[in-house]
Protein backbone atom coordinates (compact mmCIF):
# COMPACT_ATOMS: atom_id res chain seq x y z
CA UNK A 1 0.00 0.00 0.00
CA UNK A 2 1.66 3.15 -1.19
CA UNK A 3 1.56 6.30 1.20
CA UNK A 4 -1.45 8.32 -0.87
CA UNK A 5 -3.25 5.21 -0.42
CA UNK A 6 -2.89 5.05 3.06
CA UNK A 7 -3.74 8.88 3.22
CA UNK A 8 -6.79 8.01 1.44
CA UNK A 9 -8.07 4.64 3.50
CA UNK A 10 -7.48 7.54 6.30
CA UNK A 11 -9.74 10.10 5.10
CA UNK A 12 -11.89 11.29 7.70
CA UNK A 13 -10.11 10.03 10.77
CA UNK A 14 -10.04 11.90 13.64
CA UNK A 15 -7.00 13.09 15.01
CA UNK A 16 -4.70 11.27 16.87
CA UNK A 17 -4.63 10.59 20.72
CA UNK A 18 -7.83 11.85 20.77
CA UNK A 19 -11.19 9.08 21.78
CA UNK A 20 -14.26 8.74 19.94
CA UNK A 21 -16.80 7.26 20.03
CA UNK A 22 -17.72 3.99 17.57
CA UNK A 23 -21.08 2.90 16.65
CA UNK A 24 -20.19 0.12 14.37
CA UNK A 25 -17.57 -2.15 13.92
CA UNK A 26 -16.95 -4.50 10.88
CA UNK A 27 -14.14 -6.54 10.80
CA UNK A 28 -13.71 -8.80 7.70
CA UNK A 29 -11.04 -11.12 7.53
CA UNK A 30 -10.11 -13.05 4.67
CA UNK A 31 -8.16 -16.16 3.28
CA UNK A 32 -4.69 -15.90 1.97
CA UNK A 33 -1.40 -14.03 2.79
CA UNK A 34 -1.43 -10.18 3.86
CA UNK A 35 0.05 -7.96 0.96
CA UNK A 36 2.61 -6.69 3.77
CA UNK A 37 3.56 -10.16 4.78
CA UNK A 38 4.22 -11.18 0.87
CA UNK A 39 6.48 -8.45 0.11
CA UNK A 40 8.50 -8.31 3.36
CA UNK A 41 8.06 -11.66 4.95
CA UNK A 42 12.45 -12.11 4.21
CA UNK A 43 12.99 -9.15 6.19
CA UNK A 44 10.39 -9.73 8.91
CA UNK A 45 12.42 -12.94 8.96
CA UNK A 46 15.71 -11.79 9.39
CA UNK A 47 14.33 -9.68 12.03
CA UNK A 48 12.42 -12.10 13.98
CA UNK A 49 15.93 -13.87 13.98
CA UNK A 50 16.80 -10.87 15.73
CA UNK A 51 14.11 -11.03 18.05
CA UNK A 52 14.44 -14.34 19.30
CA UNK A 53 18.14 -14.32 19.76
CA UNK A 54 17.06 -11.55 22.39
CA UNK A 55 14.27 -12.82 23.83
CA UNK A 56 13.71 -16.59 23.42
CA UNK A 57 10.22 -16.77 24.68
CA UNK A 58 8.67 -14.44 21.32
CA UNK A 59 5.98 -16.85 20.09
CA UNK A 60 5.35 -16.80 16.03
CA UNK A 61 1.71 -17.12 16.10
CA UNK A 62 -0.54 -15.79 13.53
CA UNK A 63 -2.36 -12.65 14.12
CA UNK A 64 -5.18 -10.58 12.40
CA UNK A 65 -3.46 -7.69 10.99
CA UNK A 66 -5.55 -4.89 8.84
CA UNK A 67 -4.78 -4.51 5.73
CA UNK A 68 -7.51 -1.57 5.18
CA UNK A 69 -9.33 0.20 7.65
CA UNK A 70 -11.51 2.99 7.35
CA UNK A 71 -13.23 5.17 10.41
CA UNK A 72 -15.76 7.19 9.82
CA UNK A 73 -18.39 8.70 11.37
CA UNK A 74 -17.95 6.29 14.51
CA UNK A 75 -18.09 3.43 11.84
CA UNK A 76 -14.92 1.13 12.18
CA UNK A 77 -14.44 -1.10 8.79
CA UNK A 78 -11.21 -3.26 8.45
CA UNK A 79 -10.26 -5.43 5.95
CA UNK A 80 -7.59 -7.89 7.34
CA UNK A 81 -5.54 -11.24 6.91
CA UNK A 82 -4.01 -13.62 9.31
CA UNK A 83 -0.27 -13.14 9.03
CA UNK A 84 2.91 -14.35 11.81
CA UNK A 85 3.47 -12.00 14.68
CA UNK A 86 7.19 -11.77 13.35
CA UNK A 87 5.58 -10.08 10.56
CA UNK A 88 3.52 -7.30 12.71
CA UNK A 89 6.65 -6.83 14.92
CA UNK A 90 8.98 -6.23 11.84
CA UNK A 91 5.96 -4.02 10.46
CA UNK A 92 5.77 -2.30 13.84
CA UNK A 93 10.00 -0.98 13.66
CA UNK A 94 9.04 1.15 10.56
CA UNK A 95 8.80 4.78 11.17
CA UNK A 96 6.03 5.10 8.80
CA UNK A 97 4.29 2.13 9.28
CA UNK A 98 2.87 1.69 5.41
CA UNK A 99 1.05 -1.47 4.42
CA UNK A 100 -0.96 -2.02 7.26
CA UNK A 101 -2.88 -1.11 10.36
CA UNK A 102 -3.27 -2.84 14.05
CA UNK A 103 -6.59 -2.77 15.68
CA UNK A 104 -6.91 -4.31 18.92
CA UNK A 105 -9.41 -4.63 21.59
CA UNK A 106 -8.79 -3.12 24.77
CA UNK A 107 -11.39 -3.71 27.91
CA UNK A 108 -11.35 -1.02 30.66
CA UNK A 109 -11.42 -2.89 33.97
CA UNK A 110 -12.58 -0.42 36.68
CA UNK A 111 -13.15 -1.52 39.98
CA UNK A 112 -16.09 -0.46 42.58
CA UNK A 113 -14.26 2.67 43.76
CA UNK A 114 -12.90 3.79 40.79
CA UNK A 115 -9.73 2.89 39.77
CA UNK A 116 -8.55 1.46 36.47
CA UNK A 117 -7.42 -2.00 36.92
CA UNK A 118 -4.19 -3.18 34.58
CA UNK A 119 -1.16 -5.63 33.70
CA UNK A 120 2.54 -5.28 33.87
CA UNK A 121 3.80 -7.12 31.28
CA UNK A 122 7.01 -9.41 32.08
CA UNK A 123 10.20 -8.77 30.74
CA UNK A 124 10.16 -12.27 28.33
CA UNK A 125 7.32 -10.56 26.56
CA UNK A 126 7.01 -8.10 23.00
CA UNK A 127 6.27 -5.12 25.78
CA UNK A 128 8.55 -5.55 28.56
CA UNK A 129 7.51 -3.82 31.65
CA UNK A 130 4.45 -1.98 29.69
CA UNK A 131 1.20 -1.42 31.71
CA UNK A 132 -1.98 -1.57 29.92
CA UNK A 133 -5.33 -2.95 30.60
CA UNK A 134 -4.78 -6.58 29.83
CA UNK A 135 -5.99 -7.16 26.35
CA UNK A 136 -3.68 -9.00 23.17
CA UNK A 137 -4.13 -9.01 19.26
CA UNK A 138 -7.01 -10.40 17.43
CA UNK A 139 -6.23 -13.71 16.84
CA UNK A 140 -7.88 -16.86 14.54
CA UNK A 141 -9.72 -18.09 18.08
CA UNK A 142 -11.71 -14.35 17.51
CA UNK A 143 -12.75 -15.12 13.92
CA UNK A 144 -16.68 -16.03 13.42
CA UNK A 145 -18.21 -16.33 10.27
CA UNK A 146 -15.53 -14.41 8.65
CA UNK A 147 -15.28 -11.58 10.88
CA UNK A 148 -13.14 -10.81 13.92
CA UNK A 149 -15.48 -10.91 17.25
CA UNK A 150 -14.37 -7.99 19.59
CA UNK A 151 -16.05 -8.79 22.18
CA UNK A 152 -14.76 -12.28 22.19
CA UNK A 153 -11.32 -11.34 22.23
CA UNK A 154 -11.94 -9.23 25.31
CA UNK A 155 -13.56 -11.92 27.16
CA UNK A 156 -10.50 -14.82 26.34
CA UNK A 157 -8.02 -12.18 27.23
CA UNK A 158 -8.94 -10.65 30.44
CA UNK A 159 -10.26 -14.33 31.39
CA UNK A 160 -6.28 -15.79 30.62
CA UNK A 161 -4.59 -13.03 31.94
CA UNK A 162 -5.97 -11.84 35.01
CA UNK A 163 -9.08 -14.77 36.19
CA UNK A 164 -11.42 -12.36 36.17
CA UNK A 165 -14.68 -12.94 33.91
CA UNK A 166 -16.09 -9.89 32.16
CA UNK A 167 -19.89 -11.26 32.68
CA UNK A 168 -18.88 -10.14 36.71
CA UNK A 169 -18.76 -6.72 35.43
CA UNK A 170 -21.44 -4.05 33.92
CA UNK A 171 -20.83 -3.82 30.38
CA UNK A 172 -21.01 0.50 29.62
CA UNK A 173 -23.22 -0.09 26.27
CA UNK A 174 -20.76 2.46 24.44
CA UNK A 175 -17.53 1.53 22.34
CA UNK A 176 -14.64 4.39 22.24
CA UNK A 177 -11.54 4.20 20.06
CA UNK A 178 -8.13 6.21 20.04
CA UNK A 179 -5.59 5.79 17.45
CA UNK A 180 -1.68 6.49 17.60
CA UNK A 181 0.48 6.23 14.06
CA UNK A 182 -1.94 3.01 12.42
CA UNK A 183 -2.12 1.33 15.47
CA UNK A 184 -6.03 1.68 16.62
CA UNK A 185 -7.17 0.70 20.18
CA UNK A 186 -11.12 -0.02 20.10
CA UNK A 187 -12.08 -0.01 23.96
CA UNK A 188 -15.42 -0.76 26.28
CA UNK A 189 -15.34 0.49 29.81
CA UNK A 190 -16.27 -2.76 32.62
CA UNK A 191 -17.37 -1.79 36.02
CA UNK A 192 -16.26 -4.55 37.92
CA UNK A 193 -18.39 -5.12 42.01
CA UNK A 194 -15.28 -5.39 43.72
CA UNK A 195 -12.99 -2.96 45.05
CA UNK A 196 -9.04 -2.30 43.49
CA UNK A 197 -7.79 -4.41 46.63
CA UNK A 198 -10.05 -6.87 46.08
CA UNK A 199 -8.98 -6.77 42.29
CA UNK A 200 -5.52 -6.74 42.62
CA UNK A 201 -5.24 -9.94 45.14
CA UNK A 202 -7.91 -11.78 42.72
CA UNK A 203 -5.12 -11.55 40.03
CA UNK A 204 -2.28 -11.90 41.94
CA UNK A 205 -3.62 -15.15 42.96
CA UNK A 206 -4.17 -15.84 39.14
CA UNK A 207 -1.21 -15.19 38.00
CA UNK A 208 0.64 -17.86 40.76
CA UNK A 209 -1.32 -20.90 39.11
CA UNK A 210 -1.65 -19.62 35.61
CA UNK A 211 -0.01 -21.59 32.93
CA UNK A 212 0.22 -18.09 31.15
CA UNK A 213 3.19 -16.58 32.32
CA UNK A 214 3.16 -13.38 29.80
CA UNK A 215 2.25 -11.16 33.32
CA UNK A 216 4.12 -9.57 35.74
CA UNK A 217 1.84 -8.06 38.17
CA UNK A 218 -1.04 -5.77 38.39
CA UNK A 219 -1.90 -2.23 38.83
CA UNK A 220 -4.53 -0.25 40.12
CA UNK A 221 -4.47 3.55 38.48
CA UNK A 222 -5.98 6.08 40.23
CA UNK A 223 -4.96 9.27 38.17
CA UNK A 224 -4.56 10.39 34.40
CA UNK A 225 -0.50 11.36 35.06
CA UNK A 226 1.17 9.38 32.30
CA UNK A 227 4.39 9.23 34.43
CA UNK A 228 2.75 7.30 36.91
CA UNK A 229 3.87 3.60 34.95
CA UNK A 230 5.65 2.76 32.34
CA UNK A 231 2.32 2.87 30.33
CA UNK A 232 1.74 1.79 26.24
CA UNK A 233 1.39 4.62 24.24
CA UNK A 234 -2.50 3.20 23.69
CA UNK A 235 -3.31 3.96 27.48
CA UNK A 236 -2.62 7.15 28.04
CA UNK A 237 -5.43 9.04 25.85
CA UNK A 238 -7.90 6.11 27.38
CA UNK A 239 -6.38 7.68 31.35
CA UNK A 240 -6.98 11.23 29.94
CA UNK A 241 -9.95 10.34 28.87
CA UNK A 242 -11.11 8.75 31.83
CA UNK A 243 -9.43 10.89 34.72
CA UNK A 244 -9.96 13.86 33.15
CA UNK A 245 -13.68 14.48 32.48
CA UNK A 246 -14.08 13.83 29.38
CA UNK A 247 -16.91 11.31 29.36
Amino acid sequence: MSVSELQRDMAGWPPEATVFPVFSIDLAVFPGEHPFHLREREAAQRNWAREIAATPALYDGRMVFQHRLSIVNGAVKGEAYLAPFSTFLWWRKQSERQGGFHLFALPVAVSSDGAIIAIRMASHTANPGQVYCAAGSLDENDIVGGQADVASNMRREVLEETGLYLDDAIAEPQYYASHINHSVTLFRVFRFPWTAEDMLRRIEAHILVSEEDEVEGAVAIRSGDPAAHHYSAAMLPILAWFFGGGR
